[in-house]
């Protein structure tokens, strides 16, 4: 793939887009360095800290990560196991760094999150901890709730069991080694078989009417030169298969807190009637109509984010894809629990160090598995935590879009008056004020230029799925504002 960066020779625009990067942070008001207190409250829990009695170091762990991670939530291990699988899947154990109604546990819930600016990644804990003692670094002894699952054949979760234990990684994998591998056939029989247990739960995923959105991400990435790139392109067959296995313990904690009548489940409303039946006409219209008679869920991972029609297909079906909260209980079951796209009751449990909400999962599921109380702490925090994660959510998801419109501005800075081909990826509708492209008259639509990476608003009547041209008027790095028009 070919990436348009900025070079050295416009060293004052990219010092021009380092500082409207930068300014995102005072104007969505972003956490800034840890205070004082709550960094010494993380390093006297390190120093206090101590190990769970359970030994699972013979266990053979690794982490599947992106390369340059070192936040590392999960590790998974599997063997297999008469006609089926065992799975041990290691989490990490950050609420033992973590006291209850300390200033760290106050200042996690404030942030909600780990943001990832791309200027530099803003964590929900300090580093000493997310990157260090709390993480499952390859080599380093570390605390993990470890789930045992025992798989059948088709590999469907015949019994699950939730322990702290002191574990240690073998290695620390990425995602692009991992894939190489297994193309190659050299990889080991630990990433063979999960890709056979991926394999099998995402075919488990289609019979259950579960869906997975694979759209190509827009990740920002900086560059030893101090410049950006946007690179953008779809998740590898890997990236999959592991996020199965995340799903599947999400789901077993969901089912854990279920039959223990408390807890708190990601859930999110099946599409209604009306959305479903505009995303079928526009399906008929891009040319690979959907007739319902397979899942929809099914029917997406049939598209190729490659193809510019399928492309907009992915691009529209966002709209099956809305309405998730989190809803707590204690006592009483609620009515609808489960979250339409996974098909399933499910929950967040399986990223501590980076969302705030899967820390209690794991104290709750750890206390239900071993029939044990669920610590005060954790019950009284259920009410507060769907506001908390709301908020965070939304900040995340803001500052995402925000950082960026930025650097597509900055990409396209150097390119007044050229011309490029795009695929449009959203149809005309009434112009109205936006962020990236838009000047709110007349009709507008969405174009994707493949070089530089750019997705951004267009004048004019345009068509879903199809190819234009189109020539760059302007672009402000500081407003965010590109402006095109389309070439007759």
């Amino acid at each position: 793939m070919s990436h348009h960066r900025l070079t050295p020779s416009v060293h004052e625009q990219t010092n021009r887009l380092a500082e409207a990067l930068n300014s995102l942070r005072t104007e969505l008001e972003l956490p800034g360095p840890f205070p004082e207190d709550v960094l010494q409250d993380a390093l006297a829990a390190i120093a206090e800290h101590k190990m769970p009695d359970l030994d699972l170091t013979d266990v053979g762990f690794v982490t599947i990560d992106p390369a340059s991670s070192t936040d590392l939530d999960q590790a998974l291990f599997i063997e297999r196991s008469g006609d089926g699988y065992k799975v041990f899947y290691a989490i990490a154990d950050v609420p033992s760094f973590v006291a209850p109604g300390g200033s760290l546990d106050a200042e996690t819930r404030r942030r909600g999150q780990t943001f990832y600016a791309p200027d530099g990644r803003i964590p929900l804990h300090p580093e000493v901890i997310s990157e260090q003692a709390g993480s499952l670094l390859a080599g380093q002894l570390c605390a993990a709730f470890v789930w045992e699952f025992d798989l059948d054949t088709a590999a469907r979760v015949e019994s699950v069991l939730v322990r702290r234990a002191r574990i240690r990684s073998r290695a620390k994998l990425s995602y692009k080694g991992v894939q190489a591998e297994l193309d190659s056939g050299s990889a080991t029989p630990v990433l063979q078989l999960l890709r056979e247990v991926g394999l099998k739960r995402v075919e488990l995923e289609r019979l259950r009417g579960g869906a997975s959105l694979n759209m190509p991400e827009q990740e920002i990435e900086q560059l030893p030169d101090g410049g950006y790139r946007i690179v953008a392109a779809p998740p590898l067959p890997v990236e999959d298969w592991n996020a199965q296995i995340s799903l599947m313990t999400g789901m077993a904690a969901a089912d854990l807190m279920l039959e223990g009548k408390v807890g708190i489940l990601r859930t999110m409303p099946a599409p209604d009637e009306r959305s479903l039946l505009h995303f079928k006409r526009q399906t008929h219209a891009l040319g690979k109509p959907w007739d319902g008679e397979a899942s929809y869920g099914e029917y997406l991972r049939s598209l190729d984010p490659t193809h510019p029609r399928q492309l907009a297909i992915l691009h529209s079906a966002g709209m099956l894809f809305r309405g998730a909260g989190y809803t707590p209980f204690d006592g009483t079951v609620p009515a609808d629990a489960i979250q339409s796209a996974i098909g399933a009751a499910y929950a967040h449990t399986t990223a501590p160090l980076r969302r705030l909400i899967d820390r209690f999962v794991l104290v709750i599921c750890e206390a239900l598995s071993n029939r044990t109380a669920v610590p005060d702490w954790a019950r009284e925090a259920l009410p507060s935590l769907p506001e908390i994660m709301a908020a965070s959510d939304q900040l995340a998801a803001r500052m995402e879009r925000l950082a960026l419109d930025t650097v597509e501005a900055a990409l396209l800075v150097n390119h007044i008056g050229q011309e490029f081909d795009a695929v449009v990826i959203s149809g005309s509708k009434p112009g109205k004020p936006n962020g990236n492209g838009g000047n709110g008259n007349g009709p507008s639509g969405i174009i994707q230029i493949a070089d530089p990476a750019v997705t951004a608003r267009c004048p004019g009547e345009l068509e879903s799925g199809t190819t234009v041209r189109v020539r760059l008027i302007s672009s402000d790095i500081h407003t965010r504002v590109i402006r095109l028009e389309l070439v007759e």
